[in-house]
């Protein structure tokens, strides 16, 4: 069933298909140029059966499927690898069997649903993939790190200093938020989506937000779009910045490492003058936003935004200026655009690869999504690629903060947010896509008879993403790890959730 993104649609007009049918289907679909945004398991009375939601960026469109209750599936892995992630963790939630999958291990190490839980592994207690050979030998990294970061645990198979292959296992951050939305919306829902993945608060909660909005036929007023804009764009520059100065420091280009450090806390500062919280907490409400931001404010960030603005661009045009530099960014961590499109890869990784991919433009929340930004990309693929988008990705997001606070600080003094949403009607599906800066963040709501959430799946762009640099890493020397990995700069707790 094809449909719009902004509209919901009713359960029972989505076609319910055998599960061969449903991965010709999909297969064929992938094939065609569309892709995979979700699948997942979906409850019924008497099992659980699948649901797809198929993607077209070119006609901006969505396409929904499921299947009737099923305990095992052909699994689509070999012919479409996009979907390989969803059928582990479908095996792993529902002990749906996808037959013939190529590596069907753990996900997160949650207990499955169904069943008993006492055969499930504990974080990293499963086999891992072994490359023989005399002078062949494997390195491990993690799950404890050094710094002070999330956890998450490497394997590295290398003939010398190459990496032949580099898996990631991640787990360790779960804390089953899937399950803990069901049978809501409730008063913690709002903020649950707000520790979802916490460096993108904004992206998550604006994607929950339209998601309700979208079931309830609510309209968000002008202010309240305008504020999501802006903070959203903020959010973007607060984890660009950081992120780039953290690329100079990996090559050891200190000055743009120090100078980002602090220009990214201006930015979240200027996110906490909008709510009074630096991550973005407390603004983002169903209907619109819980606060608002007057003339004088406005203007008083858009002062602030052109400072750090001024000082960025000139922190990161003197680190792209160094030969040394380009010479250590370029042609490292590659990742093709076959590979980027096999894998599903979203976002600022996808863009960097040749691949045209971004929600603002494929599937944008409203007419604001688009207003003075370019789709920035790259072909080559490495790490180069990926800090050159981020770069120009900068220049558009403090454009699109400052319009939108301009025109906010002379728009119409109406309220920022609706009046209280009406209760979700019953057995329709929603989905929320919002452009985080990392990538696509998909959400798909499906209400129960009574207007509650009967499956809520949520899809953070990590998920996607983290096979990408698994592939970045082939071939390259394990000393370049942390310069690859920094490039993706991907989420633990949004890929565990």
């Amino acid at each position: 069933m094809n449909f719009s993104h902004i509209d919901s649609i009713a359960l029972a007009d989505v076609p319910v298909l055998s599960a061969e049918m449903l991965a010709a289907t999909v297969i064929s679909s992938v094939q065609a140029g569309q892709r995979v945004i979700a699948l997942f398991g979906l409850p019924e009375s008497q099992g659980v059966g699948l649901f797809c939601l198929l993607a077209d960026d070119s006609t901006h469109t969505l396409s929904a499927l499921r299947t009737q209750p099923l305990t095992a599936f052909d699994s689509m892995t070999p012919r479409c690898p996009q979907v390989h992630l969803f059928e582990r963790e479908i095996f792993e939630q529902w002990r749906i069997r996808p037959e013939g999958h190529p590596w069907l291990k753990p996900v997160r190490f949650c207990p499955p649903q169904t069943g008993s839980a006492e055969d499930r592994p504990g974080p990293a207690q499963t086999s891992y993939y072994r490359v023989t050979g005399n002078e062949v030998h494997e390195v491990a990294v993690g799950p404890v790190h050094a710094g002070i970061i999330e956890p998450g645990h490497f394997r590295f198979q290398c003939y010398g200093e190459n990496v032949m292959h580099l898996e990631i296992q991640l787990g360790f951050q779960h804390r089953d938020v899937e399950r803990l939305i069901l049978a809501g919306p409730a008063v913690r829902t709002l903020k649950i989506m707000e520790c979802v993945a916490g460096d993108s608060t904004i992206a998550h909660t604006t994607a929950y937000c339209t998601l309700l909005e979208r079931l309830t036929g609510v309209s968000v007023p002008e202010r309240g779009r305008l504020l999501r804009r802006a903070a959203l764009e903020l959010e973007r520059l607060a984890n660009h910045t950081g992120d780039l100065g953290a690329i100079g420091g990996d090559t050891g280009f200190l000055p743009t490492a120090s100078w980002n450090g602090r220009i990214r806390g201006d930015f979240l500062n200027m996110t906490a003058t909008l709510c009074g919280n630096r991550f973005g907490r407390n603004l983002v409400c169903p209907g619109g936003t819980a606060l608002d931001a007057d003339t004088a404010r406005c203007q008083d960030i858009v002062g602030r935004l052109r400072t750090a603005y001024r000082d960025v661009r000139g922190a990161v045009d003197t680190m792209l200026a160094s030969h040394s530099v380009l010479a250590r960014l370029s042609g490292t961590g590659c990742v093709s655009r076959q590979d980027a499109i096999n894998l599903g890869l979203v976002g600022m990784a996808a863009r960097a690869c040749g691949v045209s991919r971004d929600a603002r433009f494929a599937f944008p929340t409203d007419e604001l999504a688009t207003e003075g930004i370019t789709l920035r990309e790259e072909r080559t693929g490495d790490v180069l690629a990926r800090t050159l988008v981020r770069s120009r990705e900068v220049d558009d997001s403090v454009q699109a903060v400052e319009t939108a606070l301009m025109r906010l600080a002379f728009a119409p003094s109406e309220k920022s947010c609706c009046t209280e949403l009406p209760e979700l009607p019953p057995n329709r599906c929603a989905v929320g896509l919002v452009e985080g800066w990392r990538g696509e963040v998909c959400h798909v709501g499906i209400t129960d008879e009574n207007g509650k959430f009967r499956a809520y799946k949520i899809v953070d762009p990590s998920f996607h993403n983290w096979m990408g640099l698994s592939m970045a890493l082939r071939g390259e020397q394990i000393s370049d790890f942390p310069l690859c990995n920094k490039s993706f700069n991907l989420s633990y707790c949004g890929h565990d959730l």
